[in-house]
């Protein structure tokens, strides 16, 4: 089983030897399939994990 570990972008862009800037990309990339749009009031990768989990639950 997968488990989350709350890494920020730049965290994941070190864990992966990847640039922050393509984490970005691909985070904004799943964020926009998932249609978790961006506003002050939501926090995405919240949002993000609740739909994860939520689709799980069927």
């Amino acid at each position: 089983m997968k488990r989350a570990e709350g890494r920020t972008n730049i965290g994941i862009a070190q864990r992966l030897w990847l640039t922050a800037r393509t984490v970005e990309t691909h985070v904004a990339s799943i964020l926009a399939k998932l249609d978790l749009a961006n506003t002050p009031q939501d926090h995405r990768r919240v949002l993000a994990v609740i739909a994860y989990l939520g689709s799980r639950a069927d």
